[in-house]
């Protein structure tokens, strides 16, 4: 009867912790999953703060090549910010 009793307790602690580490493992899953999704969600800078970014860029080329003179690249660049 004790044989009984102690395979019964063991059975039941290994179930235990079968069940733990399964939980764990999820946890940590949709926690990494959600970071990811985060992070492909949500990008450093807005979108059209992107396409800021490249007309001043165009901008900044213009000015350098000499295309455009210094007051109208200022004038252009705070037309940007706006």
């Amino acid at each position: 009867m004790t044989y009984m009793v102690a395979t019964l307790v063991i059975l039941v602690m290994v179930a235990l912790g079968v069940f733990f580490v399964v939980t764990v493992a999820s946890v940590a899953g949709a926690a990494l999953d959600g970071h990811t999704r985060a992070d492909r969600r949500s990008p450093s800078a807005a979108p059209g703060s992107q396409a800021v970014d490249a007309a001043e860029e165009e901008l900044r080329l213009r000015y350098a090549r000499g295309e455009i003179d210094r007051e109208e690249f200022l004038q252009r660049k705070i037309d940007l910010e706006r």
